[in-house]
């Protein structure tokens, strides 16, 4: 058995409690490893077995109550997987309770741990956030998570220069794998060419919202291009005061199942997306769209600049405000191919075993 400490599980929608299950699954289904999860939200409501995986919430955000509930699902030491996101387990990203707790279960109980930091610390040259005078402290918070962690993962290039800054290890080796389709990985996929003439807009509420205010006139230039007889919403309800781009209609269908999510893609020719061009690599969304073989468009902007991930544009996506010609299907197909390929580098198979070998194997990197 394993432990997975997440901030949160569904029935809440939360893109790192859904990769934290998803991956235990996999983790069960190709090694018959069972996952107990640990909820660091006290105020999380939900089920104390989901799909097999007990499931334990801590009473209060304090070192001493992590330590009990560690103790509690096991007092012998087994491997931990820690899923990083200081927000995640703090409201100002600064959760002290869960290092304290966390080097004091180690010093107990001699468990391994693995931290896969999604996040590191937020950065902000505005004085008037309070993630401006904070960030030290967050900074600081990393490294202790990253010194006591016998292992580290993460999803983006930057990040492992970051972690290594942070780390007194330095010669420890960081895997840095993108992040896996939350929604599957269809084993066929059908060509563009016997798809329906579909585009789908995916993900969560934030930045669906950007597609429709920010990138409605390169949304409505693709669907010309490719004939796209209707737009397919699927996501939490936003305020959307369009019905339709041009004379396209847009269907919200809302929050929907996985296996409906990705049927719908299945069988579409692009999803669209709205995201920070070098964060690609750890969106869900992308990842999905990569893995079930639609055209990944988008429109977007470069936090920190370029990111030497292996995502490329024009060849891994196509990206709508900044083109002279037109997207064909040929062209599409060809992106959806090597979107395709690239995530097949990755995948979710391949990444339960870079975590497996990461949790019990001492010197495999």
């Amino acid at each position: 058995m394993i432990i997975q400490i997440v901030p949160q599980l569904p029935p809440i929608a939360s893109g790192v409690g859904d990769y934290a299950l998803v991956l235990a699954r996999q983790i069960r289904q190709d090694f018959g490893i069972l996952t107990c999860f640990i909820v660091g939200d006290p105020n999380w409501s939900g089920a104390d077995d989901i799909e097999g995986f007990p499931v334990k919430k801590i009473a209060k955000r304090s070192g001493k109550n992590l330590i009990s509930t560690l103790a509690e699902v096991t007092p012998d030491p087994i491997p931990v997987l820690l899923h990083y996101v200081n927000y995640g387990y703090d409201r100002r990203g600064c959760p002290i309770w869960l290092i304290n707790g966390l080097r004091r279960w180690q010093e107990k109980s001699k468990s391994r741990l693995l931290t896969m930091f999604h996040e590191i610390y937020a950065g902000s040259k505005l004085f008037w956030t309070s993630a401006f005078w904070t960030e030290p402290l967050q900074k600081h918070l990393a490294a202790s998570i990253a010194n006591i962690s016998d292992r580290l993962i993460t999803s983006k290039p930057l990040y492992g220069k970051l972690l290594h800054n942070l780390c007194q290890n330095k010669t420890l080796q960081i895997p840095i794998i993108p992040v896996f389709s939350n929604i599957g990985e269809p084993q066929k996929r059908l060509p563009l060419t016997e798809r329906k003439q579909r585009l789908v807009v995916f993900g969560g509420s934030g930045n669906r919202l950007k597609v429709y205010e920010e990138s409605i006139s390169p949304l409505s230039r693709i669907c010309q291009e490719l004939n796209i007889q209707e737009v397919i919403d699927i996501g939490p309800p936003i305020n959307l005061p369009i019905s339709e781009v041009g004379d396209i209609p847009i269907v919200k269908l809302g929050q929907q199942s996985a296996d409906k999510v990705s049927a719908l893609l299945q069988d579409s020719l692009v999803g669209f997306f709205y995201y920070p061009l070098d964060f690609l690599s750890r969106s869900t969304i992308f990842a999905a769209y990569c893995a079930h073989g639609v055209i990944p468009v988008g429109t977007g902007y470069y936090v920190w600049g370029q990111e030497d991930d292996g995502i490329e544009v024009n060849q891994h996506y196509w990206l709508a405000n900044n083109q002279t010609g037109d997207l064909t299907l040929g062209v599409g197909q060809m992106i959806a191919n090597q979107a395709y390929a690239w995530y097949q580098n990755h995948n979710l198979s391949k990444q339960a075993e870079v975590f497996i070998n990461q949790l019990f194997h001492e010197s495999l990197y």
